[in-house]
């Protein structure tokens, strides 16, 4: 600005628009840069979470199939035990029903 108090020149707005609009610029291109970090930081962190979650994904259908095989393993074993016993039934019935046709004669 003028060394005269009161008299502001058109060329000293001019200069002080160029100072405001250049320090604008300055400014706006720190904020862009720092939008830019975040921005960064924001991809990286879903990409880690993407990777989380497709190893949680993998270790839940890894358990999954080791539960099924457990519980397809016990049927069966259930199943053995309960046809096991059945025979036995109907072989213990088979030997009451001999014995008590054997009492009424």
């Amino acid at each position: 600005m003028t060394s005269q108090k009161g008299n502001v020149t058109n060329k000293d707005l001019k200069t002080f628009k160029e100072e405001i609009v250049h320090q604008f610029h300055v400014i706006s291109e720190d904020v862009i840069s720092q939008v830019k970090l975040v921005a960064e930081g924001v991809a990286n962190v879903n990409e880690k979470l993407d990777r989380r979650f497709n190893e949680l994904k993998g270790e839940i259908q890894e358990t999954r199939q080791e539960v099924l095989a457990a519980i397809k393993f016990s049927y069966a074993e259930l199943d053995k035990r309960l046809t096991i016993l059945e025979n036995e039934f109907l072989e213990l019935k088979r030997r009451v029903e001999k014995i008590e046709g054997r009492s009424i004669s």
